[in-house]
């Protein structure tokens, strides 16, 4: 049986935390966390997050685990979405990361967000 994305996120097993942009720069200052951006290179060529780490959601495992040696490192995860941030945070927490949020606005509000 083929599951349409929305059944799919609807059936991530965590509770997967979302934060605004202002609450996830907030805490970045605070607690040494990571932004990640999860967007493929032309979308962030296009629209760019500065203080965004850039890891391809296709290649995250593999990169996350080069980057983040600490399973308690708090990691803020964005797309242009959501989609692709929620299920790049669901692969993070099966991995073992338990500091895992989803930043849930579009790329000009984080960016904004991030300038104040």
């Amino acid at each position: 049986m083929l599951i349409d994305i929305k059944s799919r996120i609807n059936n991530i097993d965590f509770d997967i935390r979302s934060v605004t942009a202002e609450q996830a720069f907030s805490e970045l200052q605070h607690n040494n966390g990571t932004l990640i951006d999860v967007r493929e290179a032309s979308e962030v060529e296009k629209q760019p997050v500065p203080t965004a780490l850039h890891i391809p959601r296709g290649i995250l495992e593999m990169k996350a685990l080069e980057r983040f040696k600490d399973a308690s490192t708090p990691l803020y995860i964005h797309c242009a979405s959501g989609i692709r941030a929620k299920l790049a945070a669901e692969q993070l927490m099966n991995m073992g990361y338990d500091r895992v949020s989803v930043v849930t606005c579009s790329v000009p509000i984080i960016n904004q967000a991030n300038e104040k």
